[in-house]
């Protein structure tokens, strides 16, 4: 990895703290970043394939439900940064994945998961992840200002925060195993992937 301040993923032996400003370049990476589009797509299009019963027509049917469901996704996904973004600014906690140092694909696949809960101060420190935490809370009860009535709730709201850190261990596997990936992509000639 790299010593760039304008990276998402950090690498212990050459990352430099991140400052606000830092920490800022990271939530606009992290919210816009490519690979989100079609998974909001994706995800929308199961929810549009098998919708909530209650949910009203216009939630339902057709291109705008479907855009408005995309809509509440992108929503979800940038208080998640947002809050994580607030979170690690004021409590001085690095918000970027710290890829493992050790080449063991199980010791790899529990550093992504372990950072869900545990991750680095600004100073290099382990903690508690709550800047994770608050990311997750805030993506999962954005939707309680706009969703129709009965998903409007905290039963929602806490499900959609599980879901949120669960997205969190995607990532972070995706970063962990980034190198594997591209490599195996690029012997597929996947043209779609650069």
């Amino acid at each position: 990895m790299t010593n760039d301040q304008s990276s998402t993923v950090g690498d212990p032996a050459t990352s430099t703290p991140l400052n606000v400003k830092g920490k800022l370049r990271y939530f606009a990476i992290e919210s816009f970043r490519p690979g989100i589009y079609p998974v909001a797509a994706f995800y929308d299009g199961l929810t549009m394939a098998s919708p909530p019963k209650a949910y009203p027509p216009e939630w339902r049917q057709g291109f705008p439900g479907f855009a408005r469901n995309y809509g509440d996704f992108m929503a979800s996904w940038a208080s998640v940064q947002g809050g994580k973004f607030v979170a690690a600014s004021i409590l001085h906690e690095d918000p970027r994945y710290f890829t493992s140092a050790n080449r063991n694909f199980f010791a790899r696949t529990f550093n992504a998961v372990r950072y869900i809960v545990i991750d680095r101060s600004d100073s290099g420190r382990p903690r508690l992840a709550v800047a994770n935490v608050a990311g997750a809370l805030a993506g999962g009860f954005v939707g309680n200002a706009y969703l129709p009535d009965p998903y409007a709730n905290a039963s929602r709201g806490f499900r959609c925060s599980a879901i949120a850190l669960s997205g969190f261990v995607t990532s972070n596997l995706a970063d962990e195993f980034h190198p594997e990936i591209h490599r195996l992509v690029k012997k597929l000639h996947l043209p779609f992937y650069r």
